[in-house]
């Protein structure tokens, strides 16, 4: 696998009032807290949502580290389904500063594009402030959808910092192009 230059982009916001909501799509939403959340089904939501934007760091954990990190309870992973339809996923991590960060966020593929991600974002951003949060952030890269960094400041979050790395270059799926 070849290696390339990436670029990752970490994004906050520190008041909750900078929080611009995205539209309402169709369908009937629901967003859950999935506890507890077994094995499974979080490497499912991590191995499909992940697919297209290289999402690799975890795909060797084992049983134990997967549970290690489901049992935190600093850390919480939500569901959006739409007409009871599973769409996508969010996981929360409050840290030891009060600063939540939203660990992954995103859709299965056939959610994208329709949407969805703007309002599963601004209830991302809600729940982090509700549960106390003094700020909300989260990274994300050059692999990850194309919109990504636009849909997180159209809600309102900021660019703090940017960084150059060198990663594996995804596997291209021309399906998807």
């Amino acid at each position: 696998m070849a290696e390339v230059m990436a670029t990752r982009t970490y994004l906050e916001m520190t008041d909750r009032s900078a929080l611009r909501p995205g539209r309402v799509p169709a369908g009937q939403l629901e967003v859950t807290k999935r506890h507890p959340c077994d094995s499974d089904f979080w490497r499912y939501l991590y191995s499909t949502v992940g697919e297209a934007y290289n999402w690799v760091d975890r795909l060797s954990w084992s049983e134990t580290e997967i549970r290690a990190y489901l049992d935190d309870p600093n850390v919480s992973l939500w569901v959006m389904t739409v007409d009871g339809a599973l769409a996508g996923y969010f996981e929360l991590r409050m840290e030891p500063d009060r600063s939540m960060e939203i660990v992954y966020f995103g859709l299965l593929p056939q959610f994208t594009g329709r949407g969805y991600g703007g309002f599963l974002l601004t209830r991302a951003v809600e729940l982090a402030w509700s549960a106390g949060a003094r700020r909300v952030w989260l990274h994300t890269c050059s692999f990850d959808h194309p919109l990504a960094v636009a849909n997180y400041i159209a809600r309102g979050f900021a660019t703090f910092k940017t960084e150059q790395y060198v990663a594996q270059a995804p596997a291209i799926d021309t399906a998807r192009i």
